[in-house]
């Protein structure tokens, strides 16, 4: 399956479920390792109130860091890669500077025009700046990054449409990105309507769990029962 194949009614329902079940689901196909496919506690959700952001990735990588950089920023080349993109679009972006803790990527001039172009969130290991300003003026727009960085520097994007890797998570131009305020986390294209069904399942299993801790048919030879193998 590609990306121009997932309905926009599963991209709604993907929207409507939290990363960590959506996580969960991903786990019972076993089409990858499950410590894969996933970005480490490095990655910070900057907007943890707003709603799952769901979008294809659109890769680049950028250094902002380089004293005395006078390479073009080919900010063009990866705007016209969003524009012509698979909607919604998750711009991912990695760093391949000397110095990426005072690298910055983003701030709400260029969220604003990425939400105008169809994106709905960017995921980096680069900083970012103007959180507020982001969300006043692009309302919705996710943003997944280390931390932030004051000043932009001089950024230059230096490979853009490549294989990338955002804190252990690898990610190829169309990937299916699903985050929130538990991380973020690819979606294999080729199971996702499934992943939509599979994740009620995991919830029901997770209702009935809570529900019998609340129950006085609670006891401990149950609890074990319900958490998990034991070989």
């Amino acid at each position: 399956m590609t990306n121009s194949q997932i309905s926009a009614e599963t991209l709604d329902a993907l929207r409507r479920i939290d990363s960590a079940t959506v996580a969960n689901a991903i786990e019972h196909f076993e089409v990858r390792d499950p410590v894969s496919g996933y970005a480490s506690l490095e990655l910070r959700c900057q907007f943890p109130e707003a709603e799952p952001m769901v979008g294809f990735a659109v890769t680049a990588t950028q250094d902002t860091t380089s004293a005395g950089d006078d390479r073009p920023n080919r900010l063009h080349d990866v705007l016209d890669m969003v524009a012509a993109a698979p909607k919604p679009v998750v711009l991912a972006v990695q760093y391949t500077g000397g110095d990426r803790m005072r690298s910055c990527l983003a701030g709400d001039m260029f969220c604003s025009a990425l939400q105008k172009l169809g994106g709905v969130g960017i995921v980096t290991d680069l900083g970012s700046r103007d959180f507020q300003g982001i969300a006043q003026r692009a309302p919705g727009f996710q943003l997944f990054c280390p931390g932030a960085v004051v000043s932009h520097g001089y950024g230059a994007y230096t490979n853009t449409g490549t294989t990338i890797s955002i804190y252990g998570l690898t990610i190829q131009p169309g990937d299916l990105l699903h985050g929130d305020a538990n991380g973020v986390v690819s979606i294999p294209l080729s199971i996702a309507e499934e992943v939509v069904e599979q994740a009620q399942r995991v919830l029901e299993v997770e209702r009935s769990y809570f529900d019998f801790l609340a129950s006085d048919e609670y006891s401990y030879a149950g609890l074990k029962k319900r958490m998990g193998r034991d070989e």
